[in-house]
């Protein structure tokens, strides 16, 4: 740090944060939309490029005034939290909107995590992009994949997928969806629906299908219960949960290949109704299998007939 950086640091008012008790000086901020990833429960995760953004703004949005002055207070940021959340969006969007217009910078938190999954940030992240504003993902904490590396389940494809629905119907319809998609699946879930949801995921995507329960993640009672969706259910049914929930599901066993008897079966079938090209054709979408094997199998079996 500079000399002048550290006058300014101990300068009251002054745009600044503190880091085991040594006040550090933000640096400006260009004008832009500065969406800043929050902990999802350890305060400690903050980055520093967080911080000295959170400072700097020149102004700061958040959803709860309260929940953000936690995190300021920690870090001795004197920066004052305005609220946008999707009860005052339309006029608190504006307000902000004309801010980037005046050439100011703006940063956006939301409670915990990355602002903008599944919060009403998103619409405010269109709309400046929309009217040519520069937009900067400052990255951090995040529910999704912090559940998903501690659930031991492949992350080599994943897919998020936010809340599903609270009706039931819904909810199963949504699952149904998504139970073919070959990458695990990582939901939010309220506490007090947790159970049913196990049931219902237990029910459209197999019981036996690999899942985990992610409870407080990165908080005290942080807990990951992993098993088969169907003993999860039973596990849930009547239990009483508290706490933020990330539920991640594997992804679906790949189909087993058609045995051989079964295939040559169905390709005497079909070539007894239609040419052999097309006859190899509609084999392999019935199958999955290469639709050249397929036709060079039809030919041998039609060659020793």
């Amino acid at each position: 740090m500079t000399t002048e950086d550290k006058n300014a640091a101990t300068v009251p008012g002054s745009k600044r944060y503190r880091l085991n008790d040594t006040p550090v000086a933000a640096r400006p901020l260009e004008p832009a939309l500065y969406l800043v990833a929050t902990p999802i429960g350890n305060l400690g995760d903050i980055t520093i490029r967080a911080l000295e953004t959170l400072a700097g703004a020149d102004v700061l949005a958040c959803e709860d005034t309260r929940v953000t002055r936690v995190l300021l207070d920690r870090y001795g940021i004197e920066n004052r939290p305005y609220a946008y959340h999707e009860y005052n969006a339309d006029e608190a969007g504006a307000r902000l909107l004309a801010a980037l217009e005046a050439g100011k910078s703006v940063a956006l938190v939301s409670d915990a995590g990355t602002p903008l999954v599944s919060d009403p940030g998103y619409r405010l992240g269109q709309l400046a992009i929309e009217a040519g504003h520069r937009v900067v993902p400052i990255p951090g904490a995040s529910a999704p994949l912090a559940a998903l590396v501690g659930s031991g389940l492949p992350n080599d494809a994943f897919l998020f997928a936010g809340f599903l629905p609270t009706k039931d119907k819904a909810k199963r319809d949504r699952l149904r969806e998504l139970a073919k998609v070959p990458a695990t699946l990582i939901f939010f879930e309220s506490p007090h629906r947790i159970g049913d949801t196990l049931v219902a995921a237990a029910d459209e995507l197999g019981h036996d299908r690999p899942a985990s329960v992610c409870r407080e993640l990165t908080k005290t009672f942080e807990e990951f219960r992993r098993g088969p969706l169907g003993d999860l259910a039973a596990a849930y049914a009547d239990k009483t949960v508290k706490g933020e929930i990330v539920l991640v599901i594997g992804p679906p066993a790949p189909d087993a290949a058609p045995d051989a008897a079964d295939v040559d079966s169905l390709l005497a079938e079909l070539s007894a109704t239609m040419p052999t090209a097309k006859a190899a054709t509609e084999a392999a979408k019935l199958t999955g299998l290469p639709r050249k094997d397929l036709y060079q199998r039809l030919l041998e079996l039609k060659g020793a007939a």
